[in-house]
């Protein structure tokens, strides 16, 4: 590629301005996304030189393109090959934006104003300003250290009995432990458990125990105590549904954005429903009363919003789950500091009113790809 050189997908066709040509005036004082799907696994590092795993550079390096679906148009999107982008992102060129695709090469004479990547973490923003990124776009070491804390399960731990008081109808328990000796008690009283590290990606970090750890088991707990200072432990419950609920932290509070019903294989994303936000409410509707929705909805909302103030803004999603019959909720899972597949998902919303259709990740013919075909099935086959 030619230096000093951009190309861009604009008006739906393949471009190449320079860098400080006239029409390069479009993209002035724009934003830069950045698809940094490795950001989980950065936090729970906690440090400046993390370097992902080949899994997560791969899914980055494929899937690249995807802020072209939620960016606006004249915005930048960091990826590794432009070309490759340009050629990746032609199946979803009914979803996405006019952007221009850049590389780290580019960053340097690009008048950014503003950067929002999938995540913030110290790892991140050391590469940028290795690439020559202002520090006035990044954020610093205090606001990273805030985004950490909140990201930690430890924190939704800490807010999970405010969502759950009050309402038989809600379920949801969390313990923050430190040591070995409680672990090995707390297991013994509750039997059937889930133990997760305060920070992993989704999938990793999480094991299940019935009565007693295994040695291998109380290995990898005794690493994470090590590591990362403790240890979650919550009661297993019987999901009948995986789903969240999206928003963003704004100056003047939380926004919810629209609920996301998805898929897990193994604990890890495999794929959203898109369809419009009164028929995701339908479909839950068959398990949960909608004014409890509602409910939690605006619960979130209220206890979130002061403890975001000033520490975080951005998008962010809570993971939730229908729990087996009778049917009850637990209202956070997880707490996602960061933009989610659920609000990819929202920003792909078919315009047809009615129309579903499945978002899916698969892996094939040795990389990653973004898929979408016409949702057909039930709830319970095609998303469970």
């Amino acid at each position: 590629m030619k230096k000093g050189v951009i190309f861009i997908f604009w008006k739906n066709k393949i471009t190449q301005i320079s860098c400080f040509s006239e029409k390069c005036r479009i993209f002035a004082g724009m934003k830069l996304h950045i698809f940094n799907p490795e950001h989980d696994l950065a936090l729970a590092f906690g440090g400046d030189n993390f370097t992902a795993p080949h899994a997560g550079r791969q899914l980055r390096a494929d899937l690249g393109y995807l802020p072209a679906v939620w960016a606006a148009d004249g915005d930048f999107v960091l990826v590794d090959d432009v070309e490759v982008a340009l050629e990746r992102v032609r199946h979803l060129e009914s979803y996405t934006k006019e952007v221009a695709f850049v590389t780290k090469d580019d960053l340097k004479a690009l008048p950014l104003t503003d950067i929002e990547p999938w995540g913030w973490d110290a790892a991140l923003c050391a590469q940028l300003a290795r690439n020559g990124v202002s520090a006035a776009c990044l954020l610093n070491h205090q606001q990273l250290n805030n985004i950490r804390t909140l990201s930690s399960r430890k924190f939704a731990a800490v807010v999970l009995p405010q969502f759950v008081a009050h309402d038989e109808r809600l379920v949801g328990k969390s313990e923050y432990i430190e040591d070995i000796e409680t672990l090995h008690r707390r297991v013994k009283e509750w039997r059937h458990c889930v133990l997760k590290a305060p920070w992993s990606s989704s999938g990793r970090g999480v094991r299940y125990v019935q009565d007693a750890m295994d040695e291998p088991l109380i290995r990898w707990a005794e690493h994470i105590l090590e590591r990362q200072g403790g240890i979650m432990i919550e009661p297993y419950y019987n999901k009948v549904i995986d789903f969240g609920m999206e928003f963003e932290s704004l100056a003047d509070g939380v926004r919810y954005v629209g609920l996301s019903l998805f898929q897990t294989i193994n604990g890890a994303y495999a794929g959203s429903i898109l369809t419009q936000e009164h028929v995701k409410r339908e479909l839950l509707a068959r398990y949960l009363p909608l004014e409890l929705l509602d409910a939690v909805r605006q619960r979130i909302i209220d206890v979130l919003s002061p403890l975001f103030k000033g520490q975080y803004m951005g998008p962010f999603g809570i993971d939730m789950m229908v729990c087996a019959k009778p049917y009850r909720l637990h209202p956070c899972v997880e707490i996602n500091l960061r933009r989610t597949m659920g609000h990819v998902a929202i920003a792909m919303t078919p315009s047809l009113v009615g129309l579903k259709e499945l978002m899916r990740i698969d892996y094939e013919h040795t990389r990653y790809h973004l898929r979408i075909r016409p949702f057909k099935s039930d709830i319970n086959n095609d998303i469970i």
